[in-house]
């Protein structure tokens, strides 16, 4: 399947599964998740987090920017609805998003702060 192929509502939803937070929205145009935040500096940090991986994708979402929230939504225009880019970047989003070193495995300790949760 090319990229820019639009997936069927099926597709879309079978793919949601391993996607927790994100849900089909717009009329089933795009994918959409919000992100809650400590405050302003992890929004930000978010964001800048987000972009650096649309831009170096060249797939590029609309977010919705507040203090302690960050809204992320994916559609391919030119698709006219949601493609397999969508769905990988939404996978990376959220693997960054809420990455944390693991306990008991991982030489970093972590941020003892909230953070960026669901």
């Amino acid at each position: 399947m090319k990229p820019s192929t639009k997936l069927s509502p099926a597709e879309i939803t079978d793919r949601l599964k391993g996607l927790p937070g994100w849900r089909l929205d717009d009329g089933g145009v795009a994918i959409v998740r919000e992100y809650q935040t400590d405050g302003w500096p992890t929004t930000l940090m978010l964001v800048n987090a987000i972009g650096f991986f649309a831009e170096a994708a060249d797939h590029h979402p609309d977010l919705a920017v507040s203090w302690g929230k960050v809204q992320v939504k994916l559609s391919t225009h030119s698709a006219g609805g949601v493609t397999a880019s969508d769905m990988e970047l939404a996978a990376l989003i959220e693997q960054t998003a809420l990455w944390r070193p693991q306990a008991g495995t991982s030489a970093l300790r972590g941020t003892s702060k909230k953070f960026v949760g669901s």
